[in-house]
């Protein structure tokens, strides 16, 4: 599988990664390629700042050394950094722009699914707005305010309108696209060293961009 970097220096590492690649070594097949795996090989020690699902692709900031580590983490933590996903949700929301803030419980159940709960879970926000309306479907930006498991697709199956392709979430099985139809489109933050305010983006892969062609 091949991983496109977008930029590398001293201190960080942009990478576009595909879909069907786990950032860290699966649970399930242990000997089974991962991204961290991949780059480590061509750039070295590399830190992880922020994970992506195995299904979804996008952008992503890997940290160089200790203190660009430290640096993103406080960054990411107090939610300096600007994380911009695109989606494709089933359906016709009502609204052109929703703030979700259902309270989230992670790693429920032997599917590991993240479930809506207003007494034990962790307060979440995303907030989506609509981008483009096709007939039974809307390409979504999501941004997110806050860092669970799931979240955006959780947050879009609770308000009505879950993703297309995502089974796990009530999704019914489609031939327009193989996953989750969800993508990490950009991803702000300062640079560590330089102090430079960065943004980043990742092109829609060709099973997105077909999808919404299909749509």
């Amino acid at each position: 599988m091949e991983i496109k970097t977008n930029y590398v220096d001293n201190q960080i590492l942009i990478t576009d990664k595909p879909a069907g690649i786990s950032v860290l070594p699966d649970g399930w097949e242990k000997d089974s390629q991962y991204l961290v795996k991949v780059l480590e090989e061509e750039y070295g020690k590399i830190f992880i700042v922020h994970r992506l699902d195995k299904t979804t692709s996008g952008v992503m900031v890997f940290a160089r050394t200790a203190d660009a580590h430290r640096s993103l983490n406080m960054q990411f933590d107090k939610h300096e950094a600007r994380k911009i996903y695109h989606a494709i949700a089933i359906g016709s929301p009502k609204w052109d722009e929703h703030i979700a803030k259902h309270p989230l419980r992670v790693n429920v159940g032997h599917r590991h699914r993240t479930m809506v709960d207003d007494k034990n879970g962790k307060p979440s926000e995303t907030r989506f707005k609509i981008l483009k309306r096709y007939p039974h479907h809307v390409l979504l930006e999501a941004e997110l305010m806050t860092g669970r498991t799931h979240q955006i697709r959780v947050h879009a199956y609770a308000s009505g309108h879950p993703l297309l392709g995502d089974i796990l979430y009530s999704a019914q099985e489609t031939d327009i696209i193989a996953r989750p139809a969800l993508h990490a489109y950009s991803l702000s933050f300062t640079h560590p060293q330089t102090t430079e305010r960065l943004t980043f983006t990742a092109p829609y892969p060709a099973d997105f961009e077909n999808a919404l062609l299909n749509l």
